[in-house]
């Protein structure tokens, strides 16, 4: 966690969520508008946890602009629908944590029971292959 939130050494002053939305940083993206990027985590809870990323550099979350604020889960809405469609869970869980990565940032986590959404368990350790099936399957059911 520390590496991660060393920003202005490791990044040039950029956090990594702002390297990966300039596409210096791959990732497996979901969506994305003028003001938002989706991605998929590389270390989920489970499969299909996807990040959503204000594209304005703020470190906490309620400190994004109000406009930000009252558009990020409308544009979370349809991915959460296809988060759905894509995986076996109950429902999409969001949560908003924002210890990892000094970028405001919403969860949106496939779960059965809320302790799906505990972040102090392990993290699964997906294949490249595996979040790219993951990617496109939310993506297949994305409009």
């Amino acid at each position: 966690m520390l590496l991660l939130t060393l920003k202005s050494k490791l990044f040039g002053g950029m956090t990594i969520f702002s390297k990966i939305i300039a596409g210096e940083i791959p990732s497996f993206k979901i969506a994305e508008n003028e003001k938002f990027y989706a991605f998929l985590d590389i270390f989920p809870l489970v499969e299909g946890h996807t990040l959503i990323v204000p594209k304005t550099e703020t470190d906490r979350f309620f400190d994004v602009d109000d406009e930000y604020l009252s558009e990020i889960l409308v544009f979370a809405k349809p991915i959460a629908h296809a988060i759905e469609a894509a995986f076996n869970c109950n429902r999409v869980g969001l949560s908003v944590v924002g210890l990892e990565v000094p970028h405001a940032h919403l969860h949106l986590v496939p779960i059965h029971t809320a302790d799906d959404l505990n972040f102090t368990r392990p993290k699964l350790k997906l294949t490249h292959e595996q979040l790219q099936k993951a990617q496109q399957k939310i993506l297949s059911h994305l409009n």
